[in-house]
Formats: C-alpha cells, sequence, structure tokens
C-alpha cells in the first residue's frame, strides 16, 4: 500500500514525511512552493527511492490553492503544462522522473466531477509528460476519463479528510472535514486498505478501492499521523511500497 503527501509547499516536516510516505506530490510553485523547494524535496526523494509525482494547482498563493477560481480549461491546460514543464526541468537534472501528477487543491476537487477541467488536466500531462500516472479520487472524473483516454490511472482514499455520503470530500468549511487525530487517521487507513470502506461524516458508509492513502504535509500533527498508520498497515503485512510500482 502506497503512503502519498503533499511536500514543497513550505511545511516544516518535510524532510521527516520523506522517511515515511512512498510517493511525494511535490508542489509545482503555483500555489506554494518554489523551484529551490522543489530541487531539495526531488533529490531527498530520488535518494530515499520515494516515488516523486507532480501537483499542480490554481495559481493562487494568497489562497494556496484552495479557492476555485472557475479558470477556463484553456487557462487549467496552459497553468498545468507550465507547471509540470519546471518540475520536469528540475527532476532531468536531478536525474530523477516525475512518476505521476496529482491535481493540488481546488483544481482537485473540480476535477472529481467536471468533465471540462479533468480533460484539460489529462491534456496537460499527455503533452509534457506521456508516460506519467494520474493519481486521483476514487471513483472521480479525472480517474476515469485518464483511463478511457489510455492513461495509467491510479486512486487515492484520504485518512485525514471527512467524506460526504457521496464518496466526495467534504468542504474544509465543514465540520468534521479535518481528522487530525491520528488514531482516528490511522483507524480509517486501515479500514480503507483492508476494506476498501470508510465512514462518512453522516455515518454512512463510502466504498473506496484505493491505491494509495494521502496525508496532507500542512494538517496538524502530520508527522504523527503519516508514521501511525505506516506502523498500522506494515502491521497488518501491507509492505508500504509506491502506487507506481503496479504499473506495466
Amino acid at each position: 500500500m502506497d503512503l502519498n503527501s503533499d511536500l514543497a509547499e513550505g511545511g516544516e516536516h518535510d524532510r521527516e514525511l520523506l522517511a515515511i510516505v512512498t510517493s511525494a506530490n511535490v508542489a509545482c510553485g503555483f500555489h506554494a512552493g518554489s523551484p529551490e523547494l522543489m530541487r531539495t524535496i526531488v533529490r531527498e526523494a530520488r535518494a530515499r527511492g520515494v516515488a516523486i509525482g507532480a501537483h499542480p494547482g490554481y495559481h493562487d498563493r494568497e489562497g494556496f490553492g484552495r479557492r476555485e477560481l472557475g479558470h477556463s480549461p484553456e487557462r487549467i491546460e496552459r497553468d498545468t503544462t507550465s507547471q509540470l514543464k519546471t518540475l520536469e526541468a528540475i527532476c532531468a537534472e536531478e536525474g530523477a522522473v516525475v512518476e505521476y501528477v496529482k491535481p493540488h487543491g481546488a483544481l482537485y476537487n473540480r476535477c472529481v466531477q467536471d468533465a471540462v477541467a479533468a480533460r484539460a488536466v489529462i491534456s496537460a500531462v499527455r503533452k509534457v509528460l506521456p508516460t506519467a500516472a494520474i493519481l486521483a479520487l476514487a471513483d472521480s472524473r479525472l480517474l476515469h476519463d485518464a483511463r478511457r483516454a489510455g492513461m495509467q490511472a491510479f486512486s487515492e482514499a484520504f485518512a485525514d479528510r471527512g467524506y460526504s455520503a457521496s464518496g466526495e470530500l467534504l468542504p474544509r468549511s465543514a465540520p468534521g472535514a479535518l481528522i487530525s487525530d491520528p488514531v482516528e487517521a490511522a483507524a480509517r487507513a486501515l479500514d480503507i486498505a483492508l476494506s476498501h470502506r470508510l465512514q462518512a461524516a453522516d455515518g454512512s458508509t463510502v466504498n473506496v478501492d484505493a491505491h494509495s492513502i494521502c496525508v496532507h504535509g500542512d494538517t496538524p500533527g502530520a508527522l504523527e499521523i503519516a508514521s501511525r498508520i505506516r506502523s498500522v498497515l506494515a502491521n497488518a503485512g501491507l509492505t508500504p511500497a509506491p502506487f507506481v510500482q503496479a504499473r506495466g
């Protein structure tokens, strides 16, 4: 089972998280981060055998890429292309490879249901990183459309976020949207990995078939949450490994 985290966003525990996770979603500078931060994470991830993924978002540093800006598909494709090229160039200089792409924040959420936005992201990935995989929310439009486009696409679930009964992430302003208790987050991760399900905020059960489990790098207690999840998964016989190893 893969464990991924959003890094290069200026968090204080990036290096420690890279010792725990197996895939690193590298912020590409538009919502957070910088070329210097990206290079640092790429070097550390490569040294540790952590898979490197691009984490592009809206050009919205003020809102950390979590505000829905309603950008046109042309703008989404253009901005995503720019971000992917930046990370690709850094990886090439460091002898690393961008293995996958996972959108960030509001763009990620928009691609859950918005086919136009999803196709714009897919188009950018195919143009810049034709061999890269897509990492997207389980049962999302981005996941299904990427597969229909002939791409390898993998699904993820979140241990540190609340879900609606429909299987989407709750808005961060909603009660129960953020799960920062390490014990609860680890229990959810184990349920996702073994039972392919989790409990929604209203108490209903959501079925999730996930190749990867995400812990946000900026969630309070992220380091302890990620560490506990890795330990719980390993104790259950689930060897931590990048989901991209399943490609073929």
